[in-house]
């Protein structure tokens, strides 16, 4: 079994190694640009544009969305403010913050909670969009620890809440289900 403190060093030690991976313009810019579309830009339009153009299913996907994204916004504000895990950037000088922190605390990671909730909730309703959305999340996921504002811990956490919430989305929901 692995020492806790080993397993701090290592998730330092990643946090340092990608944090410092945003020193080349390309890459902090592409981190950046889906961080902020992680924010919630991308899900809300998202969200709009299947209920406006997609019929009733469209507008199904859409309020199933929603639901999942307002319980998600609950979940980790409590668990934020009951871990109170500082953040990478507010522990060690040596790593950037290269986005402003949308709050104090890390734990779970929100972005990737949400992410991760809302990509398994529409791809219940929209399997085709698997090509494009998966990546997008992963994306979003791992630009919080390249960005300085998540340890992977947070981000591996995150996944998994998000993968159950969702999950506990679908089953609640008749008719859905990301199992054909």
């Amino acid at each position: 079994m692995i020492a806790r403190s080993t397993l701090v060093q290592r998730e330092h030690h990643w946090c340092l190694r990608l944090n410092g991976w945003c020193a080349y313009r390309a890459v902090r810019l592409y981190f950046k640009a889906v961080s902020r579309l992680g924010d919630g830009v991308f899900w809300y339009a998202m969200m709009a544009v299947l209920a406006v153009f997609g019929g009733e299913e469209g507008l199904h996907a859409a309020a199933h969305m929603a639901v999942v994204g307002g319980v998600a916004a609950l979940m980790y504000g409590r668990m934020k403010g009951f871990f109170r895990r500082a953040r990478p950037c507010h522990r060690d000088p040596a790593v950037r913050a290269w986005v402003a922190p949308l709050d104090e605390f890390s734990f779970p990671s929100g972005h990737t909670l949400h992410a991760v909730s809302f990509t398994l909730v529409a791809l219940a309703h929209y399997p085709g969009f698997a090509g494009w959305l998966i990546p997008f999340t992963v994306s979003i996921a791992v630009s919080r620890v390249f960005l300085g504002v998540h340890y992977p811990s947070d981000v591996l956490a995150a996944t998994g809440i998000g993968a159950a919430l969702a999950g506990l989305a679908l089953w609640a929901v008749p008719g859905v289900s990301l199992i054909g």
